[in-house]
């Protein structure tokens, strides 16, 4: 009998060890597959970004994030998410994926809306609509929204603007932003680097010459077409500056090009110089209303810190370097602009 109890003892320690070992066995691959759930790698290399819009549910994340192979396991993913709430915190935004990366970590910086931010950088873009398309393929509002604000009044009047002035707010730069920037902020964070740019020693510059900032910028852009040399800058915008100051007409010959809108032009004919516009400098005194392209910094300097010359006259030299001959008087302009349209007639160059 004591041999029967004895045995029987030890098959129910063996069947105790035994179901000790299986619920170990079991909160270990509970404890794996939690782990792995929230901390394995899960992230692919198939996407560097995942791009959330404006108003994106979690059903729309979890849809992108499906389609686009941005996790091994989605499933994982899902269940992740819900177990964090995430489905309740979603922000839009670009976001930077690392490969192997976990669903928790992942997780967590689209929850936090941890987003990278665009670069935006831009020069010699000539018409506000060019700038619109630019930007727009940057950020997440579209070129529409962008040209909507730029040609509203209302709203660039609060930044001191008009709708044909407003566009040499825009300094070529480098900027960052965040992708899904509405217009608006956009509009604020460019104007902020405006506001930097004129410094107190550049306004006191402009008001040197009777200029305001803006001013300056139109006066720039009509340099910035003329020159295709950095270093004639200063003594072109010293040209044109005492044109403004006897009361010359500009007869500037980029703003008869921007007048007629038409880019292509390389000779600009008699029949261009009569063009109803107020872009027309050949038919109207001072400034025109707005810039004739975005201005850029070289240029906005060179007006501020032009050359001072007695140049009322200039022409583009007949060799094609891209220089200009200049003169303060109408003889030796007439001399030289023949020279420059025997050059074109050389070239063939019609128009």
């Amino acid at each position: 009998m004591a041999k029967k109890k004895a045995s029987s003892g030890g098959t129910f320690r063996k069947f105790i060890i035994a179901l000790v070992i299986i619920f170990i066995i079991a909160l270990g691959f509970t404890g794996l597959n939690y782990y792995l759930k929230y901390f394995g790698p899960n992230v692919t290399d198939k996407q560097e970004y995942l791009y959330i819009h404006t108003g994106a549910t979690f059903d729309d994340v979890y849809k992108t994030i499906k389609d686009e192979d941005i996790v091994k396991d989605s499933a994982t993913f899902y269940w992740a998410a819900q177990n964090m709430n995430y489905v309740n915190r979603v922000k839009a935004g670009r976001y930077h994926l690392h490969p192997g990366m976990s669903n928790r970590k992942l997780i967590n910086m689209l929850a936090s809306g941890t987003q990278a931010p665009v670069t935006v950088a831009y020069h010699n873009l000539r018409l506000k609509e060019q700038f619109a398309g630019f930007v727009a393929k940057k950020i997440e509002p579209d070129s529409t929204a962008i040209i909507h604000l730029l040609d509203s009044a209302d709203f660039v009047k609060q930044y001191g603007f008009t709708t044909d002035d407003v566009y040499t707010m825009f300094l070529p730069n480098t900027y960052q932003v965040y992708w899904n920037t509405s217009p608006e902020k956009f509009f604020k964070h460019i104007y902020a680097n405006y506001q930097k740019f004129w410094t107190p020693e550049r306004k006191q510059k402009a008001a040197a010459i009777n200029l305001s900032p803006v001013e300056v910028s139109i006066l720039a852009s009509i340099v910035d077409a003329e020159a295709l040399h950095d270093d004639e800058m200063p003594t072109i915008a010293g040209l044109y500056l005492n044109r403004l100051k006897k009361g010359i007409r500009l007869e500037s010959d980029p703003t008869v090009i921007f007048a007629e809108n038409d880019f292509t032009i390389h000779r600009v004919l008699s029949r261009y110089l009569t063009i109803n516009s107020p872009y027309n400098t050949y038919l109207h005194t001072g400034l025109p209303p707005g810039p004739i392209m975005m201005p850029s910094v070289n240029a906005v300097n060179a007006v501020l810190d032009y050359k001072q010359s007695d140049y009322i006259y200039m022409c583009a030299k007949e060799d094609f370097s891209g220089y200009h001959n200049f003169t303060d008087n109408l003889a030796q302009h007439k001399i030289n602009a023949h020279k420059f349209q025997e050059a074109l007639n050389e070239r063939n160059i019609k128009r």
